[in-house]
């Protein structure tokens, strides 16, 4: 497809998840960095996403916001990417990838946050406590390479993000399932790109002189 696509960021943020999916479509794209103190609320980028959360995309036209829609979308819409298995087969990869922006999202940001739900709070709650959600994700990727089943897609770069991340702050226990897992993902030449291009604006940005 030839639109245009345009990649609204942070390297400090879950834009890096968005950047790891870019990579690995191989399509090209234009970057823009948003600043938490002022550019992420300004009028401009409101119009993009009224939430002023990051990121998102915009695709000609179309625009759309939130990690694991934007990971589902770049799928479909470049499908020579091979990064969705076909719609038949798509049982375990919507339910990891959303299981991920979910469940697992929730679940983390909650403790993180020092809730915890009581015993009998559990039904109310989307996740039922970290503890519950962790098992079920153990049960995604203790035995299988990846995610969804034997091949790489977009769920494990979002999900498997998530599980990356967590273990990296704390999050998420490092149980070996997970270890495995990230390691496995983590060095694609597409995901050791994205890591080199954030980490690469992230230096530039601390190196530049601060204003009095």
């Amino acid at each position: 497809m030839s639109k245009d696509l345009i990649f609204y960021t942070n390297p400090m943020s879950r834009g890096r998840i968005v950047r790891w999916m870019l990579e690995e479509i191989g399509q090209p794209y234009e970057t823009v960095i948003l600043d938490y103190a002022s550019t992420l609320k300004g009028a401009e980028y409101l119009a993009i996403n009224p939430m002023g959360k990051i990121p998102a995309i915009k695709h000609g036209d179309t625009v759309v916001t939130e990690g694991a829609a934007i990971c589902a979308y770049l799928a479909d819409v470049f499908p020579e990417a091979d990064l969705a298995p076909p719609a038949a087969e798509r049982g375990a990869y919507y339910r990891w990838l959303f299981f991920g922006a979910g469940p697992v999202e929730a679940a983390v940001t909650a403790r993180s946050l020092g809730f915890e739900p009581k015993p009998e709070q559990k039904r109310s709650a989307g996740f039922g406590d970290l503890a519950d959600t962790l098992n079920a994700l153990e049960t995604a990727v203790k035995d299988c390479e990846f995610i969804a089943g034997g091949k790489f897609s977009a769920a494990d770069v979002y999900t498997g993000s998530q599980i990356g991340w967590g273990m990296m702050f704390g999050g998420i226990d490092k149980r070996p399932a997970f270890t495995a897992y990230w390691d496995r993902i983590s060095e694609r030449p597409a995901a050791i790109r994205a890591r080199e291009i954030d980490d690469a604006l992230i230096a530039a940005a601390q190196a530049q002189p601060q204003s009095a």
